[in-house]
Formats: C-alpha cells, structure tokens, sequence
C-alpha cells in the first residue's frame, strides 16, 4: 500500500542532488525513490530546494548563519511541520537536520531520525527520547558504536550513492581533488599543504556557508594557500563534479573530526579514483588501504600516501563501489523500514478504533 513519508531537511541547507552536505543529497535520494516506488513524498525544506515529490519550501535566512537565525529557523520548520500534518495524512516522518529536536513533533506520527553527524554533536537528550514510535538510524557502524546505548536500540543503514550517474574516465589529469563544505573541521588547509608539498596541483570545490567560523576559516586558512597550482572552484555538481573526481589523481579528505561516511569518498572510487585519508570515523569501512587508496594516521604522511595513489587500480576501485556503495542497497533499507513502520502505524490505529467501538 502506498505511503506518505514527510522528509524533514535542516532549515539553513537547501536540499538538493548538488548542495555541499551528505544530508541534503541522501534525503534528495530518497525522495526521489519514494516518487518512482509509487509513494507520496513531501519534503520540508528551505525555499530554493529541488525535488521530485511535492517541496512545502520554508522561508529561512539566506546568510548570517548566527544563534537568532537558526532560532528563526527552527521556529519556521516547526510551524510547518505542524500545518504539514494538519493538512496532509503523514504515515512516517523521516528527520535530518542536527537540531531536530528542536521541531520534533509531539507523540502521534512515527519519526525516523538519520543521524548524519557525530554523536556527540547531538544534545544528549537525542539518546534518551521517551516519545512514542521514534526510531534513530545511523549510517555507520563506526557511528553506531559511538552512540550511547539506548533501551529501543538502533539501526544502521550505511549510506550509499547513485552508481549510474558515476564513471571512471579514460585518462587521468596530473591534479588533486577535495570537495565539500569549506569549514574548519574539514581540514581542507592541510590536503592544500600536502598538494604544495607534493608539488602537484590541487582543485578545491565546495560551498562556504554564511556562518561566521566558516567565512573566517576560508579568509584565514583557505584564501592564503591559492595560487596558479592550488585553485579554489566554487560550489560545484553534476557532471563537472563527475569529470572532476574521475580525472583525479586521488581524492584527498582530510577531516579534522569522525567522518560518520563520506559520500565524495563513495563518489570517487566509483569514478576510478582512489581516496587518500586520515583514519578517522568511517573512512576504514570505505577505503581498503592499499587497494581503493590509502589511509593515513597524521597530516604529515599524506603526501606520502598522495604520491603513492598514482600506483593503484581504477577498475578495482569501481569494482569495490559496485559491492559496497549502490544507493539502491540504501534505498530498499529505508522503503523497508517506513513500509515496517507505516504498518504498524495503521495497525495500532484499526486497534485503537475497535477499543472504542
């Protein structure tokens, strides 16, 4: 029977195949699976955002990412969220954002909450919910095994990525790659080290969001490491991020924190390329050390290990992301779990109804 599942995006991040955040693109991937599965699928997120099911868009700051617009913001989301369920018949709500406790409904439909970032940045009353139907999911074990215990437990379904849409290339470019949100944590400072070390120029694409340690971060560390070797490209997707990342030599990531996954990994060793990494979170259940890239303990052996990709396989890289990292693996585990839960949905509903009559 067909569902409605209402997906929940964090209220500063237009949700998109393209936006610089591996929530906004899993919950882009899921919507999009939810429509061609035969289910009604609307998305609440910032107005900008691009779908396929039905977008109920909320108007939120643009810029100045400060503690009174993310207090805005959250007040918007929860507004929507309640005419949302007014309005539409939700069986499942599915929640991304960091702060989503913060318009988190009252006890009635079942939540599903994707815990896309490291645990301990979530307040701690995320683990000990008492609400009703509120399932947590997490997308690594590495993640999992970083989160408190909780009575009612947790799933795991590791993300994934759309394999049709990424391609090794037939030659490659003498060049390094990084990509994502430029903000300190991601530490791309160190792989522009690295690269000028190397003496082999780097392309960094991403996003610097209007938050104040992510303006002075690029000001300070990114900005005075670009020259004619080492360029900075802007937000980028599509087919250019694809030629991009197949071109690559390697793809370097170089996060300062636990990477819960790390979809640009996925994405280049399905394009052919291998991934150079600190071990850090999830990156040891993406990267096979020596075989799909190479993962490093301190900054100052990423040169090494950058030198080194140039040695390995662009078909076993494909090869490893064809057994591991199919969005369709993700996509069945998810249509599963809001199937399971809208169930039991309308079977605690048909109970309810023959109590009273």
């Amino acid at each position: 029977m067909p569902l409605t599942v209402l997906s929940v995006g964090y209220p500063l991040a237009p949700v998109s195949q393209t936006t610089a955040g591996g929530a906004e693109h899993i919950l882009a991937t899921l919507d999009e699976a939810l429509v061609k599965a035969g289910h009604r699928s609307l998305v609440i997120a910032p107005e900008g955002s691009r779908c396929r099911g039905t977008l109920l868009p909320v108007a939120t700051p643009k810029d100045n990412f400060d503690d009174a617009a993310r207090e805005f913001a959250s007040a918007q989301f929860r507004s929507a969220i309640t005419s949302a369920l007014a309005k539409h018949p939700v069986d499942v709500i599915h929640m991304h954002g960091l702060d989503f406790l913060q318009y988190l409904p009252d006890a009635g439909v079942p939540v599903i909450a994707t815990l896309h970032l490291p645990p301990n940045w979530y307040p701690s009353e995320v683990f000990k919910l008492s609400r009703p139907h509120t399932h947590l999911v997490c997308v690594s074990e590495s993640q999992a095994r970083e989160c408190p215990r909780r009575p009612s437990g947790m799933r795991v379904i590791p993300n994934g990525v759309c394999l049709d849409n990424l391609h090794p290339g037939w030659t490659k470019g003498n060049y390094i790659f990084a990509l994502g949100r430029i903000c300190p944590e991601k530490g791309f400072h160190l792989a522009l080290d690295a690269a000028s070390q190397c003496g082999i120029p780097m392309l960094l694409a991403g996003q610097v969001f209007d938050y104040e340690t992510h303006r002075q971060y690029f000001e300070t560390m990114i900005r005075p490491r670009l020259n004619e070797q080492n360029r900075f490209l802007g937000a980028i997707g599509g087919r250019r991020k694809q030629q991009l990342l197949a071109g690559a030599r390697c793809l370097v990531v170089s996060s300062l924190v636990p990477e819960t996954s790390c979809l640009v990994a996925m994405e280049a060793i399905a394009c052919g390329t291998p991934v150079v990494a600190l071990r850090r979170g999830a990156l040891p259940e993406i990267v096979e050390h020596g075989r799909t890239g190479f993962l490093v303990d301190s900054p100052s052996q990423l040169t090494g290990a950058i030198l080194a990709s140039g040695n390995l396989s662009s078909s076993l890289c494909r090869e490893s992301a064809e057994k591991k990292f199919s969005a369709d693996r993700m996509i069945r585990d998810y249509l599963s779990l809001y199937q399971e839960i809208g169930n039991l949905r309308r079977e605690l509903a048909v109970s309810s109804y023959q109590e009273v009559a």
